[in-house]
C-alpha cells in the first residue's frame, strides 16, 4: 500500500466508524415508531450486545429498514464490521426504503463498513451500487476514492476525487486524497499543485499540511518538512494526524543525531 494514502484515510477510516454509527437521518419520514427506533440508537452506545438482541426481535415484528439499522449500529459498536455491512445492504433493498437518497446512504454507510473491516473491494462495489442511486453524490464519490486508493486503483481515485471536485473544486480532503493519488502514480507536481490549493482553502488543514512536509522531505527539503510537522503537532493535538507527523518528526530527529 502506498504509504503516503494510507496515512491520509487513517484519519478518514476513524471518522467513518463515528459516521456509520450516526443516526440515518434521511430515514426520519419513513420510520412509523420513531420512538422505538430512538431508544434503540440510544442503546448500541450503552450496550451494543442488548441493543442487537432487541433489533432482531423488532425486525422479526416487522420493524423493516429501522431495526436493521439500529442492528447495523450495535454491530459496529462491537467492531463487528462485516455482519454490520451485510445488514446496511440488507436495509438498503427492505421494501420500505424506496427513494434513491435513502437507498444511496444506507449503500454508503454498508462500504464505510467494509472499509472498517478493511475489505475495499467490497467497499468499492457497496459505494458504486450507491451511486446507482445517487450519481452525484460527491461524498459517496470520495469514499469510492478511498476504498480505490486502498486497493492501489489510483487512477479510478484520481477520477472520483476529479468528479468530487468538479461538483466542490474546494474540497480540502478531496484535494489532499487526489494529491497522493496522483503523487502515486509519479506525477508530483500535479500533487504538489493540490496540496497546495488545499492550503489555500485551509490553511491549517493538518492532512495537507502533513502531505506538503512528505513531500519536502522527499525532495530534500528538511528543514521545510520539520516545520510542516511541527504545525501539526501544535496545531492538531490529539488527532491522527499530530500522531503520525510526531513519529515522522522523531524519526528525522533519530537519524540526523538530534533529540
Amino acid at each position: 500500500m502506498n504509504r503516503q494514502w494510507f496515512w491520509v484515510c487513517v484519519a478518514t477510516l476513524l471518522a467513518t466508524q463515528r459516521a456509520v454509527a450516526a443516526d440515518l437521518s434521511v430515514l426520519d419520514y419513513s420510520v412509523q415508531a420513531r420512538d422505538r427506533y430512538d431508544r434503540c440508537i440510544a442503546l448500541t452506545k450503552r450496550d451494543a450486545a442488548t441493543a442487537i438482541d432487541q433489533a432482531s426481535g423488532w425486525y422479526k415484528a416487522g420493524g423493516g429498514a429501522a431495526a436493521l439499522h439500529c442492528e447495523s449500529l450495535g454491530l459496529v459498536a462491537l467492531k463487528r464490521y462485516p455482519e454490520a455491512a451485510e445488514k446496511l445492504a440488507q436495509a438498503a433493498h427492505e421494501g420500505a426504503v424506496g427513494s434513491p437518497p435513502e437507498r444511496a446512504a444506507l449503500m454508503d454507510q454498508a462500504g464505510n463498513a467494509w472499509l472498517l473491516a478493511e475489505k475495499p473491494d467490497r467497499a468499492d462495489t457497496a459505494f458504486s451500487a450507491a451511486l446507482a442511486f445517487s450519481p452525484q453524490d460527491e461524498d459517496v464519490l470520495a469514499d469510492r476514492a478511498r476504498a480505490r486508493g486502498l486497493r492501489k486503483d489510483w487512477a479510478g481515485a484520481e477520477a472520483d476525487l476529479s468528479a468530487v471536485l468538479s461538483l466542490d473544486p474546494n474540497r480540502a480532503d478531496a484535494l489532499v486524497l487526489r494529491a497522493s493519488a496522483l503523487h502515486a502514480e509519479g506525477r508530483k507536481t500535479d500533487a504538489r499543485a493540490d496540496i497546495d490549493h488545499a492550503l489555500e482553502v485551509d490553511p491549517d488543514y493538518p492532512e495537507a499540511l502533513l502531505e506538503r512536509g512528505n513531500m519536502k522531505f522527499e525532495s530534500g527539503d528538511s528543514a521545510g518538512a520539520r516545520a510542516d510537522w511541527q504545525q501539526v503537532v501544535s496545531g492538531a493535538p490529539g488527532t491522527d494526524a499530530a500522531a503520525t507527523a510526531e513519529v515522522r518528526l522523531q524519526a528525522v530527529s533519530a537519524k540526523s543525531g538530534k533529540k
